[in-house]
């Protein structure tokens, strides 16, 4: 039987790039590509086409930072499939990225200089703001649309006839400094980037301990530093033509800058390939490429204690429940109003 892949922020980027590396790998995939831009994701789906004719890609529209997209897309997917092999959980965002100048000079005189560039950590700030749902949106793209997915999804995902994986796209970025359980969403913070990947770090532990025996196991990565439309957005274009030159130098000194989407997706496409028991639930694999360009992938134990991603899983849970509950009553206004005009 096929299996069946879905990669969310497939349309460019590190998310095509995993895309083309699966079909090479077996053009008998089917292969779904669940993006919110169509037209972008139509291009994607012509594109890997071109180079793989015979493979079957399929186009999902979903926008993971709005909720009733993700529950339309999750009933889309049980329409359309059985079961659920992979899900790649890649789509994710960071709004008006700003870079605190005097922190980046400070850090490039220090002995930090090349942790800085690998990590952001310190450099990074985002101005967040509140989507359609009330939620920040930050943290409904990265985490929370993601979560309600996999909630949707279960009934694919967790099957004793086959074990299913879920692949969250992190980063080095994920601070646990910049998360707080009293503040989940990072309403009252600057960096909600790192807020939302620490939380799903957290989160692929907790989902272990309450689905592996169901068949599901989810795992973390590290794409490194990627060039990518969210990189690109950080500074001025012209600044990374400038610097271009110093950051394949910099590759000499550290591993993490992976630089191309290709290499980026080294991980991702390395767990594809792997048997999910033989993998360390508490572990974020690293994509790294070495100063010579050859890509390998190396496991570090997250910075995650045993207690937190269970509070984490439950704040989720509730937060779900008043989410439904918050569309069911739109719905149901909105018919009413229909009916009365």
């Amino acid at each position: 039987m096929e299996r069946v892949v879905i990669v969310t922020g497939a349309n460019s980027g590190i998310g095509l790039a995993l895309c083309e590396r699966l079909l090479t790998e077996d053009v008998q995939l089917r292969l779904c590509l669940a993006c919110r831009n169509m037209q972008r994701a139509e291009a994607a789906r012509a594109a890997l086409l071109t180079s793989h004719a015979d493979a079957h890609v399929d186009l999902l529209h979903l926008d993971v930072g709005s909720m009733k997209s993700v529950l339309d897309a999750a009933q889309e997917v049980k329409t359309r499939y059985r079961k659920v092999d992979f899900l790649y959980l890649n789509a994710g965002i960071m709004p008006n990225p700003q870079v605190n100048i005097g922190a980046f000079f400070k850090g490039l005189l220090s002995r930090n200089a090349i942790r800085m560039f690998s990590t952001a950590e310190g450099l990074l700030t985002q101005q967040d703001r509140l989507n359609a749902d009330g939620l920040q949106e930050v943290f409904a793209t990265n985490l929370f649309g993601h979560f309600l997915l996999i909630r949707e999804l279960e009934p694919l995902l967790c099957q004793s006839s086959h074990t299913s994986r879920v692949v969250w796209t992190s980063s080095s970025n994920a601070s646990h400094s910049a998360f707080s359980m009293e503040d989940i969403q990072h309403r009252n913070g600057t960096e909600p980037y790192s807020s939302s990947k620490y939380a799903s770090d957290m989160l692929s532990v907790a989902l272990n301990r309450q689905k592996n025996s169901q068949g599901l196991f989810s795992s973390v990565i590290c794409p490194g530093l990627v060039m990518t439309n969210l990189t690109y957005g950080i500074v001025p274009s012209f600044f990374w033509t400038l610097i271009m030159p110093i950051m394949y130098l910099i590759r000499v000194f550290t591993n993490t800058f992976t630089i191309s989407p290709y290499n980026g997706a080294e991980a991702l496409f390395w767990l594809f390939l792997q048997k999910p028991e033989s993998l360390d639930p508490r572990a974020k694999y690293h994509s790294l490429t070495s100063a010579l360009g050859r890509n390998y992938v190396q496991p570090q134990q997250m910075d995650v204690d045993n207690e937190t991603p269970e509070v984490l899983f439950a704040k989720l849970l509730e937060l779900e429940n008043f989410v439904k509950k918050k569309l069911k009553s739109e719905h149901l206004d909105g018919d009413a109003h229909q009916r009365k005009n």
